[in-house]
């Protein structure tokens, strides 16, 4: 949680110049199966950080923007939402070694979450 705070959503909330909502951050193996989260979610591990641009500071559309092209991440979901803004944003941390920086889109097909690569 400490990597990912320090790495990923401090730098982000400094270029915001505001306040960013955290949605979900770590999750008990409890809350993330209650929730309905994959089992192999990178919240369970302490990992990943959904934000949203609740404040409107800035959108969640330009927030991914900038993390993708100067933050270093291991993956990022523009979570549902339409082409021009998601309904929020995941994003997750590693290691610098680690990071593969993978870009996903989450998006429902007959009720069913999928995923595209962006």
């Amino acid at each position: 949680m400490e990597a990912v705070a320090k790495h990923v959503f401090e730098p982000l909330r400094e270029w915001v110049g505001g306040p960013i909502k955290i949605n979900s951050f770590f999750r008990s193996p409890e809350l993330n199966k209650a929730i309905g989260g994959s089992e192999s979610s990178q919240h369970c591990q302490g990992r990943a950080i959904d934000i949203d641009d609740t404040f409107g500071v800035k959108s969640n559309a330009e927030m991914f923007k900038h993390i993708r092209e100067n933050i270093s991440f291991d993956q990022m979901i523009w979570e549902f939402g339409d082409d021009n803004n998601p309904d929020w944003v995941h994003v997750s941390y590693v290691s610098p070694d680690e990071n593969r920086e993978r870009c996903l889109k989450a998006y429902k097909d007959n009720g069913k979450t999928k995923y595209m690569v962006i």
